[in-house]
């Protein structure tokens, strides 16, 4: 998988560093949303499970990954302006299915709800519209180590909840990478993770009733952050949604274990390219060639 790398200009206004990785059969194309403090490289399992079925096409919001370079990083972005953002590589690409990660679901619910006009299908996973018990102790904890520029609890904080269920090998290249950040995209996560607290818990659930494509929401059993009881709740506002929970997993489904990884896909490919019927066998009547006397 060798992807065209192109860092794009969004409405003069920022600069998003993609990778689109094309597959001579795949007839659609999906586009991958990272979740807080992730990069293109998070998604590396994710596409090598849609391709070459799909189109991939990977981007760094514009205060992270490869597309921090180009940017100027004066204030924070907020989820409408990623939602505008998504939306403008939605039609750059032509994509047709759009798939999310934990809170990479805010921005791409936001999009979905102005109606993209390409977009036939759309995953939200590892999302839930409600702040549950453990999911506000593990925000208002990282709000107060970000805010104090904490690296090494940052790093822990991550690993200790969401990511308890990764992998050891995973866990250090989470640390790694979570605690080498700069300065300004924790100033950025600190002040996404504070607009969440403050928020109605259920703030989100307005923005999907005006989704009008199937969504399918895929959820970690294990997962006490973004649970899949809260996940159903979207079953009340979106019309047309399905739900999938990845058995013995947590939050971050398809890194964590190789059954997780093969039943995500699985989930994933059955909902955006489901295998046709079987057809009925049809049976008619053939001429009889003898003659019977009477």
């Amino acid at each position: 998988m060798r992807p065209e790398i192109a860092v794009l200009d969004i409405q003069g206004q920022y600069r998003v560093y993609t990778e689109f990785y094309r597959a001579d059969a795949a007839e659609k194309t999906i586009i991958l949303v990272n979740g807080s403090m992730a990069t293109t490289a998070s998604f590396a399992q994710t596409a090598r499970n849609l391709y070459p079925q799909f189109n991939v096409v990977l981007y760094d919001q514009p205060y992270a990954g490869k597309s921090k370079a180009h940017n100027l990083h004066g204030k924070p972005l907020t989820k409408e302006l990623e939602g505008q953002i998504l939306l403008e590589l939605i039609d750059h690409f032509a994509a047709e299915h759009v798939l999310s990660f934990s809170w990479g679901g805010a921005a791409t619910l936001i999009a979905l709800a102005q109606k993209p006009r390409r977009i036939e299908k759309a995953v939200i996973s590892s999302f839930s519209p409600v702040v549950n018990e453990h999911m506000r102790d593990y925000l208002e904890r990282g709000v107060r180590h970000l805010g104090a520029f904490d690296r090494h609890e940052v790093g822990h904080l991550v690993n200790n909840t969401i990511g308890k269920h990764l992998p050891s090998l995973f866990k250090r290249f989470n640390y790694r990478h979570v605690s080498g950040l700069d300065i300004h995209e924790y100033v950025q996560m600190h002040f996404h993770i504070s607009q969440v607290l403050c928020k109605d818990q259920l703030c989100y659930l307005s923005a999907a009733q005006n989704i009008d494509v199937p969504v399918l929401f895929l959820n970690g059993e294990w997962d006490e952050y973004t649970a899949v009881e809260g996940a159903r709740l979207f079953g009340n506002h979106v019309r047309n949604c399905e739900f999938s929970t990845i058995k013995s997993t947590g939050h971050f489904l398809d890194m964590e274990h190789k059954a997780a990884c093969c039943d995500s896909q699985k989930a994933l490919l059955g909902f955006l390219k489901p295998e046709p019927a079987p057809q009925r066998k049809r049976y008619t009547q053939v001429q009889s060639h003898y003659a019977f006397a009477l």
